[in-house]
């Protein structure tokens, strides 16, 4: 409980940085960019430094609760790595849903239309390629939960990343035979005992990987269930989603190698 404690308070802390314009030496600002009439509000974080070469970008796509405090806490984590982090916005700027019934319903639009999703996540990605200091070959793109699919469905449809990573992402697709699109290098970052992510879908991945010979990871974290990454699941895992300290820290210390073994 006092490590669960602590936790909260690290990232209330991230959080209030974050509306005080996060540390000094970050910039951090909304970034409203379009698809067709649809006006959709993305959020970069960036250190001073990255503007000054050609930096590595990382776009981070959101929970399905839609773009948030939580997502925008992991940005500055990123930027304070020395890398461009761009929270991508898949629902559009006017759509946050409030409740558990409205985050199944507004997430289930993009989980049945794979191309909506992919279309999404690639206004994301050209967005970033548009930052003047951002290396286009040295970008990568990372999610949690809905936003773990929605990375991987992004590297599904062929786009030039360097690598995708997964956090408690559903693993399923449509078209596992689009997995000989990817180009990048993959980290999947599990809880062993998610409900969400059955084995039978975790096998099915793992064949699709193999069947497409790509280059792909996963660390499973024993004990470790759906959204661990985030405090604000609570700690009783027999709902089928909490928070795990040490799963969090843990998959945070393996995005860190993973990030490091794609952009050298």
């Amino acid at each position: 409980m006092k490590n669960s404690m602590l936790s909260l308070l690290s990232l209330f802390f991230a959080v209030c940085c974050l509306q005080n314009g996060a540390s000094a030496g970050t910039i951090s600002k909304p970034v409203e960019y379009m698809d067709g009439e649809t006006a959709l509000e993305g959020f970069l974080a960036y250190d001073e430094s990255a503007a000054k070469s050609s930096a590595p970008a990382v776009i981070i796509v959101h929970e399905w609760n839609g773009p948030g405090d939580y997502v925008k806490s992991r940005a500055l984590q990123i930027a304070a790595m020395g890398y461009v982090a761009f929270c991508a916005d898949i629902y559009g700027k006017d759509v946050r849903p409030k409740t558990r019934e409205e985050s199944a319903k507004t997430s289930s639009i993009y989980k049945s239309d794979r191309q909506l999703l992919r279309r999404r996540a690639g206004l994301a990605f050209s967005e970033v390629k548009k930052i003047k200091f951002v290396d286009p070959k040295r970008i990568a793109v990372m999610g949690y939960c809905f936003g773990g699919g929605a990375a991987l469905e992004l590297a599904r449809s062929g786009a030039e990343l360097a690598g995708a990573v997964s956090f408690h992402g559903n693993l399923d697709t449509k078209t596992p035979e689009d997995a000989k699109n990817i180009k990048c290098r993959i980290l999947i970052l599990h809880g062993a005992d998610d409900p969400s992510v059955p084995p039978a879908q975790v096998a099915a991945f793992k064949k699709e990987m193999d069947d497409a010979r790509v280059d792909w990871q996963m660390v499973s974290y024993g004990g470790a269930v759906h959204a661990f990454t985030n405090p604000a699941s609570g700690n009783d895992a027999s709902r089928g989603a909490a928070y795990n300290e040490k799963a969090d820290k843990r998959s945070f210390e393996a995005l860190k190698v993973f990030l490091k073994e794609i952009f050298n």
